[in-house]
């Protein structure tokens, strides 16, 4: 064989071999290039899973939050009106019955005296009373009334005041014997008016000495009575007793110690 024979026949194995390199680094790219598109596509996929993953569990943090806050809202709320409070404690009526109609005669001179006994314009009851009070505002507003409020919690040194003018003990409880249960945070002294605050006919004004402020009814009007009745009548019904001289005056069944 001759040296060209042999040379022809070497260059055209490193051709077939080079060849052959080329083709497999073709074909090996291609499946990199593969690889790697479907790798970003499942890392695509992957991302959008999470970050929805991600705002989903966010919602319902949120809402949980919210859940949280709404209650934590709520609990507060109740800690500020009825959880915290005792039966015993001395409230302030219009806290807990906002439509009441405070008109609380002795810290004016509007009254029997002529002179401004006590200086706090507002109602003060046991909360235990309120409690009570608040079942009756709302039967009388179903029959179109609501309560007005003349005489509620009084100091010990009022009613010694109120003595040393009035020293009668069928209208005022003299001190010196023991206190007025207006003392002890459990009586009231009460009217009533229309809904819309018109004045309804009763027995008589307020501090009336004469036979018309007592429960026998027989010289008032039907209407008066009517009227005087349905007031004792709810009263009695959530736990208050009337007190026969005064259509308007009423006690808690439920005593408390006088508050000095």
């Amino acid at each position: 064989m001759s040296v060209r024979k042999i040379l022809y026949r070497i260059f055209i194995l490193v051709v077939a071999f080079v060849s052959y390199f080329i083709t497999a680094a073709a074909i090996n790219n291609k499946n990199t290039n593969a690889e790697q598109s479907q790798n970003v596509i499942i890392y695509e996929s992957n991302k959008n899973v999470v970050e929805n993953d991600i705002e989903t569990g966010e919602k319902i943090n949120n809402k949980i939050n919210d859940k949280n806050e709404k209650q934590e809202v709520k609990k507060d709320n109740l800690n500020e009106s009825n959880e915290t409070v005792s039966n015993e404690e001395l409230v302030k009526v219009k806290s807990y019955i906002p439509d009441i109609i405070e008109d609380i005669r002795y810290a004016t001179d509007n009254n029997f005296t002529g002179q401004v006994i006590y200086d706090d314009m507002s109602a003060y009851l046991r909360y235990g009373t309120v409690k009570k009070l608040i079942n009756v505002q709302n039967e009388l507003k179903s029959n179109g009334y609501k309560l007005v409020v003349w005489d509620a919690y009084r100091p010990v040194e009022a009613q010694y005041k109120l003595w040393e003018i009035c020293p009668d003990p069928a209208y005022v409880s003299n001190p010196n014997n023991g206190y007025s249960n207006h003392s002890r945070g459990n009586t009231i002294d009460i009217s009533i008016v229309k809904l819309d605050g018109s004045e309804v006919e009763l027995p008589s004004g307020y501090d009336d000495f004469t036979e018309k402020a007592d429960r026998d009814y027989s010289d008032v009007s039907a209407e008066a009575k009517n009227n005087a009745e349905m007031i004792e009548n709810i009263m009695e019904k959530y736990g208050f007793k009337g007190y026969q001289k005064e259509w308007w005056h009423f006690t808690d069944t439920m005593s408390y110690n006088v508050v000095k």
